[in-house]
């Protein structure tokens, strides 16, 4: 019976959680043979739908309560490392670094994560959902191929709100925070905003917001609030445990991966560092793009401050470590 399910299930992926009422069913993409290494996962699972066996007349549902049952016949490889972040710092371009390397599966902000999170959340059964999410982890990080050893998991950013539930499930596994100047990220998020960066997008409850106070808030505000939300909890996560590390996108990427490399114990070989080097030099979002960024200059504005003088607050408590 194991070995039926394991033929039935080799390179499936559980992807989304059907919208309510039915949130306790997931819909199901097949995969094939696919290396993860676009920057999102949404891509990977748009270059996937192409697939005949996700034909447009088939829909491949079942329950979520199956998940822990079914994945105890998947062999699969165990997180090496989560990776948070504070958007716009880098996390990108070190998650597309890091599978640069045949052997770390690498799975960067995946929607089905997020919708397990945000569905514990918000019904209040967080217990009840964090073994399917970790059956659902485990089912991404199925060893399709003998190179597989090691299991990057680069959340969403407003996931880290979600730290103790994730740490309930992965007590010892090594945590990066990675983290850059306040202004930097907004500047970025005047560019194209994420989610997170517009009021009621997401559950305002997650960053401990009142939805009707910051439904009229200007957007460069709001998003200052978020990431107030954001260094509170780097700085509480990072003083509290032993396992967790504070990374500044200052640092540069290739020493950022080179810090995780011997934090985990991982080794890249002289020709991956070299061409790691090369894509370095790039956009994380748009590979094809160089990447150029002038520093900036402006005053701060008063709405930043808070943030600032957590970051400064972090960065201390970073070179103590």
């Amino acid at each position: 019976m194991e070995n039926d399910i394991l033929l039935a299930l080799k390179n499936w992926i559980p992807i989304k959680l059907l919208d309510e009422p039915n949130n306790d069913f997931c819909r199901w993409l097949y995969v094939g043979n696919k290396n993860f290494t676009e920057p999102f996962f949404d891509e990977t699972i748009s270059a996937c739908r192409s697939l005949p066996e996700n034909g447009h007349l088939k829909r491949s549902i079942s329950s979520i309560d199956i998940l822990p049952e079914w994945v105890k016949s998947i062999d699969a490889i165990k997180p090496t490392a989560f990776i948070f972040h504070v958007s716009r710092c880098g996390s990108t371009l070190i998650a597309q670094l890091l599978g640069m390397q045949p052997q770390n599966i690498v799975l960067s902000e995946v929607p089905f994560f997020d919708d397990l999170l945000r569905y514990g959340f918000k019904t209040k059964t967080m217990n009840t959902v964090l073994p399917q999410l970790e059956a659902a982890i485990a089912f991404y990080a199925a060893k399709r191929n003998d190179d597989y050893k090691n299991l990057f998991v680069k959340s969403d950013s407003w996931h880290v709100h979600f730290y103790e539930a994730l740490r309930l499930l992965y007590p010892t596994v090594p945590i990066f925070l990675l983290y850059r100047r306040p202004d930097e990220v907004l500047r970025s998020q005047q560019k194209k905003r994420g989610m997170q960066a517009i009021p009621n997008l997401l559950e305002a409850d997650i960053f401990g917001f009142d939805k009707d106070i910051i439904s009229h808030k200007p957007l460069d505000e709001y998003m200052a609030m978020v990431l107030e939300t954001y260094f509170e909890k780097f700085v509480d996560i990072v003083q509290k445990d032993t396992n967790a590390y504070a990374v500044n996108y200052n640092e540069g990427a290739i020493e950022i991966v080179e810090k995780i490399a011997t934090i985990t114990g991982i080794k890249f070989t002289d020709v991956e560092i070299a061409a790691m080097q090369e894509r370095a030099g790039f956009h994380g979002k748009f590979p094809e793009q160089v990447f150029s960024e002038p520093s900036l200059q402006d005053a701060i504005p008063a709405y930043l401050e808070k943030s600032f003088a957590l970051y400064h607050q972090l960065e201390v408590i970073r070179n103590l470590k």
